[in-house]
């Protein structure tokens, strides 16, 4: 390190050999990483100063990003290293000075099968038309999720699948699939926007990388109404706090038509949380699946919303289980401490049920 100058190509591959999920630049801190869900610095580097954060911002940005934050604004982008991996890149301010949040993506996509991640899933996934929906918090595994599903359309399906996405994580190539990614203020200015223009595009499938506001939303449940599937994610943490999200974006006199659609389109809603392992070598995802039976329909258009986790702790046959369950089977196979799942399950009581009733 000379000048002032931090090689972010070096520390992009530091960073990954570790088998790290973040890297963060922030004015008096060494190089930030996260590892395994926890933050830590990254050893052999001085604290940062707003000049070396300015030298990592011109080696990863193009004008039109440099002139976004000249302007003091939140600039998300992606990036690719000189070892050709993809980042995600957030450049924000924060006390006057510049600060970087850098997601490492995987070079690979990963499979349903690779990620433990149960056959439903796949047959989400494989549902002709609807809408289907990765909720929970940043940093919760939607987006690789989400890419699984997709690489397994893009293998059993011979469809047109068109991605939205700010930025392009994953690169999809086509298999049976024909796979068009647009990026936000790239190929398209919004998602919203880019939702109308896909429906002229003729899609079979859409991904919507986050269903942010109304005018998103109201698009996305709409194209899932007229005979595609569509999958989204929001930042919710369980299968009826995310409909209630939805329903609540409508005005009130619209709340009754939107329970209706919603009824009729939705396919499956997987709520999932990273948990570090028992191991301590790394995370895996506990999840909440609801799969939308003739029951779980009834419910919705009925404004029956708060019915909905019983439905899913007794949908077994059917694919579903709630995160308590998922917990409870995960501490069962010894897969993650009782301790840690007693910290994120919603309800300790079922939570103790559940691990006691062995289901």
């Amino acid at each position: 390190m000379e000048n002032n100058v931090l090689d972010i190509n070096r520390i992009l591959d530091e960073a990954r050999d570790l088998g790290c999920s973040d890297l963060h630049f922030t004015r008096g801190l060494p190089p930030i990483v996260r590892l395994h869900g926890s933050i830590r610095k990254l050893s052999g580097y001085e604290e940062c100063t707003e000049d070396m954060i300015v030298s990592v911002i011109n080696q990863i940005t193009k004008p039109k990003q440099k002139a976004s934050i000249s302007k003091g604004l939140d600039t998300d982008f992606s990036y690719v290293s000189a070892s050709k991996f993809r980042h995600r890149v957030n450049v924000y301010r924060q006390r006057g000075y510049h600060a970087i949040a850098i997601r490492l993506l995987r070079d690979d996509i990963p499979t349903l099968a690779d990620l433990n991640l149960p056959a439903i899933l796949g047959e989400f996934a494989l549902a002709p038309r609807g809408l289907v929906l990765v909720t929970g918090p940043t940093g919760s595994g939607k987006s690789t999720t989400l890419a699984a599903m997709i690489d397994h359309i893009n293998i059993k399906k011979n469809c047109h699948i068109i991605t939205v996405e700010d930025p392009i994580e994953y690169m999809h190539e086509h298999k049976q699939c024909m796979v068009n990614q647009r990026e936000i203020g790239q190929d398209v200015d919004s998602f919203a926007g880019s939702l109308r223009a896909a429906l002229r595009e003729d899609p079979d499938v859409i991904l919507v990388g986050e269903m942010r506001d109304f005018e998103t939303i109201n698009a996305a449940v709409t194209a899932a109404e007229t005979g595609h599937l569509v999958l989204s994610t929001l930042h919710t943490t369980g299968a009826a706090e995310t409909i209630d999200r939805i329903i609540d974006v409508y005005p009130p006199h619209s709340q009754g038509q939107i329970r209706s659609q919603l009824a009729n389109s939705i396919v499956g809603i997987i709520s999932q949380t990273l948990v570090p392992t028992a191991d301590g070598k790394g995370r895996c995802a506990a999840l909440e699946i609801l799969a939308a039976t003739d029951a779980v329909r009834a419910m919705i258009r009925e404004g029956k919303i708060f019915q909905i986790p019983t439905a899913i702790a007794t949908g077994k046959k059917q694919g579903m289980f709630t995160l308590d369950q998922d917990l409870a089977r995960l501490v069962r196979t010894g897969k993650i401490e009782d301790a840690v799942a007693r910290g994120r399950c919603q309800d300790l009581a079922e939570y103790k049920r559940f691990l006691d009733m062995g289901v």
